[in-house]
């Protein structure tokens, strides 16, 4: 079981130090937080160069308590807790919440979740019926919901097509590997 320090290490690790591109809709960014989210977490609207003068801490102050126990992602089974941190960080926690609540529905869980991106007691019972009656694949079958987003997100938006190596990669650090047919 990983702890959210070693989730949050992790994370920073993934998303690197400073970026602003040019696609990247997120805009000026420092260990994958963005200027819009730090300035959320300042109470005012942040400049560039406090983006680019972020510390680890800070970062890892807004992830424990924006990305993981905010959206109650603790509360999920500890084998995709990891996982569904990191999906919260690079689509935002109602989007991580989603791939769950769909892959439970896919799964057969009843009584069937509204796909809300909400966690409330059904999507944790859903979430931990998943993870005892679908082991591993439980992960895998996560990892896949994810890759087909990040193809939407292509498929809508074309520009966005430069990262998309970066996404697999991400998805790779949970095991998954893209199946080409």
């Amino acid at each position: 079981m990983q702890t959210i320090d070693e989730m949050i290490t992790d994370v920073i690790r993934r998303e690197g130090g400073y970026i602003d591109h040019p696609d990247d809709r997120g805009g000026p960014t420092k260990y994958g937080i963005t200027q819009k989210t730090l300035s959320r977490y300042k109470g005012y609207s942040v400049l560039t160069r406090e983006v680019k003068n972020l510390t680890v801490e800070v970062a890892a102050e807004i992830y424990e308590q924006n990305y993981y126990l905010g959206p109650s992602i603790h509360k999920l089974p500890n084998e995709i807790q990891p996982f569904v941190f990191d999906s919260a960080v690079n689509h935002g926690s109602r989007r991580a919440l989603k791939f769950v609540q769909s892959v439970c529905n896919q799964a057969g869980y009843t009584p069937t979740l509204v796909v809300d991106g909400a966690m409330g007691p059904n999507t944790r019972r859903g979430a931990e019926w998943c993870q005892q009656q679908m082991e591993e694949l439980f992960l895998q079958a996560l990892c896949e919901e994810r890759r087909n987003f990040y193809y939407l997100i292509v498929a809508n938006n074309p520009s966005q097509k430069v990262f998309l190596k970066g996404w697999m990669n991400r998805l790779a650090d949970f095991g998954y590997e893209e199946q080409l047919v």
